[in-house]
C-alpha cells in the first residue's frame, strides 16, 4: 500500500467520527481543515430515539449479547436516517442523536422510516425467539450552534442549544403518551405542509427548564393502516376533546374521548386522557403542566431592544388578548371580525417592518423568519375560516385553539427567533 492509499484509508476511518456532512456544512473541504472550536449557527431538526425498557431488557444478556443486539438495532437504522437526509450525530448507548440540516420534513420522513424499518427488525426477531422492541423519537428543531468540542488530544463534532435539550425531553414524553413519535410545535411550524402526514395536537406543557408553555403533537403515519384511518377520522373530536380537558370542562372531553375509543379502542393517547379525567373526577387534580390562562403578558424581560419592533410585540399581545375576549363574549360577528381583520392587518404590517430590519442590517437568518412570518400568516387566514365557521357551536374549541396557535407561537417566536434578531442588532452596535 503506499502512502496516498494509506492517507485515504485514514481520512475514511476519521469520517467515521466526524462525519462528511458536517464538515460541509461546516464549510470544510477536507477533516485536516478542522479545528478545536471551529463552528457555525445553524437551523436543523434534532431527533432523539431510545429503545423503551432497555435496562430490563439487557440484565437477560451477556455482555457479548448486548453489543451484538445494539448493533444489529443501530446497522438497522443508520441507513433510514441517512436516507432521509440525516446525519448521525453520536450514540448514547442504545440512543440516537441524528441531525436534519435540509428541513423538518426529511426528520419526520426519517422518523416514520425508522419505525417501519422497526417492524422488519421485529419480524426477524421474533422468528429467532426474541420479544419485539419498541422505540420512542422526539424531534424538535431551531437554531444552534454546530461545531468541535474536546481537547488537544480529543476532538468531536456537536451541537449545542436548547433545541438539543428539548428534543431530547419531548423523547422522553413519549413514554407518558404510549405513542412512538412526538414533535414540538417548532417543528410543526418548520413543515412545508402538516396536512400531507398524519398529526395531531396531544398535550400544552412547561418543559423543565422552559418558561414557556410548549405544544406537542403526535406524527401518526407509522401506526397500523387501520389504526392511522381510525386517528385520522376523530382527529377533529379528539383535538376538542382535547380543549375541553385542558379547560377542566371534564364532562365534555370525557364524552367526547368515549366517541373516539368507539372508533379507535387501540388510540393510547385517547385513552391516557380518558384516565386522566376520571382521576381528575376523582382527586380534582389537573395533570398538565402547560395551564391555560387565554392571556398574554407582556414585559420587559422579552424586549429585542429596538423601540419599533418592540412596541410592535406588545401591540400584538394586546390585540390578541382582544381577540380571546371577543371570542369568548360575542354575540355577533360585527365586532369580532372587526378585531380578527385588524390583527391579521396588523400582523402582517409587523411582520413586513421585521424583515425591512433584517434586510437593512444584514441579518444572516432572515430566510429562516420569512419562512416562519409566511407559514404563520397562512395558519392565522385558516384559521379565521374556523372562526366564522364554528363560533356559536364550538366556542370552547376555538379558545384553546386561540391559546395554541397564536397566543404561544407569538410568545415563543418573540422569545426565541426575535430575541436571537435582538442579541444580533447589539452585536452590531
Amino acid at each position: 500500500m503506499d502512502s496516498g492509499e494509506s492517507i485515504d484509508k485514514i481520512i475514511e476511518a476519521y469520517s467515521r467520527f466526524i462525519p462528511d456532512e458536517v464538515l460541509r456544512l461546516m464549510g470544510k473541504e477536507a477533516i485536516t481543515g478542522i479545528g478545536l472550536g471551529d463552528h457555525i449557527e445553524i437551523t436543523m431538526t434534532i431527533l432523539f430515539s431510545d429503545i423503551r425498557d432497555f435496562t430490563s431488557l439487557s440484565e437477560g444478556m451477556t455482555p457479548r449479547e448486548n453489543f451484538s443486539f445494539i448493533n444489529s438495532y443501530l446497522e438497522r437504522m443508520e441507513p433510514v436516517i441517512a436516507s432521509a437526509g440525516g446525519i448521525i450525530d453520536k450514540y448514547i448507548g442504545d440512543a440516537i442523536m441524528a441531525l436534519f440540516p435540509k428541513n423538518a420534513d426529511s426528520a419526520i420522513r426519517g422518523a416514520v422510516g425508522m419505525l417501519h424499518e422497526l417492524e422488519i427488525f421485529n419480524n426477524d426477531r421474533q422468528r429467532s425467539g426474541s420479544p419485539p422492541i419498541k422505540i420512542g423519537i422526539g424531534l424538535n428543531t431551531g437554531l444552534m450552534m454546530l461545531g468541535i468540542i474536546g481537547g488537544r488530544h480529543h476532538m468531536e463534532s456537536t451541537v449545542i442549544s436548547d433545541a438539543v435539550n428539548l428534543a431530547s425531553r419531548i423523547e422522553s414524553m413519549t413514554k407518558n403518551y404510549k405513542t412512538p413519535i412526538l414533535i414540538s410545535e417548532h417543528t410543526y411550524y418548520s413543515l412545508r405542509d402538516p396536512y400531507a402526514y398524519g398529526i395531531r395536537f396531544i398535550d400544552r406543557v412547561k418543559v423543565k427548564g422552559k418558561e414557556q408553555c410548549q405544544s406537542v403533537y403526535e406524527v401518526f403515519d407509522a401506526d397500523p393502516p387501520f389504526l392511522r384511518e381510525a386517528k385520522q377520522k376523530t382527529k377533529s373530536i379528539f383535538e376538542e376533546a382535547l380543549a375541553h380537558y385542558h379547560l377542566k370542562e371534564i364532562p365534555e372531553a370525557m364524552e367526547l374521548l368515549s366517541q373516539c375509543l368507539c372508533e379507535a379502542p387501540d388510540d393510547t393517547v385517547a385513552q391516557v386522557y380518558k384516565e386522566r379525567c376520571q382521576r381528575f373526577i376523582e382527586t380534582g387534580i389537573h395533570e398538565s403542566s402547560g395551564e391555560v390562562g387565554l392571556v398574554v403578558h407582556w414585559d420587559d424581560s422579552i424586549t429585542i431592544g429596538n423601540p419599533v419592533i418592540d412596541e410592535q410585540h406588545r401591540s400584538l399581545f394586546e390585540h390578541t388578548n382582544s381577540l380571546v375576549d371577543a371570542i369568548g363574549k360575542a354575540d355577533d360577528y360585527s365586532q369580532l371580525n372587526s378585531i380578527i381583520e385588524f390583527l391579521s392587518d396588523y400582523v402582517v404590517e409587523h411582520f413586513n417592518t421585521e424583515e425591512r430590519l433584517m434586510v437593512e442590517t444584514g441579518y444572516p437568518f432572515l430566510d429562516l423568519q420569512i419562512e416562519q412570518h409566511r407559514r404563520f400568516a397562512n395558519y392565522f387566514t385558516a384559521f379565521k375560516e374556523e372562526i366564522k365557521k364554528d363560533l356559536n357551536t364550538h366556542r370552547a374549541f376555538l379558545l384553546f385553539r386561540t391559546q395554541i396557535l397564536v397566543m404561544d407561537w407569538l410568545v415563543n417566536h418573540t422569545v426565541k427567533i426575535d430575541r436571537h434578531l435582538g442579541r444580533f442588532l447589539r452585536m452590531k452596535h
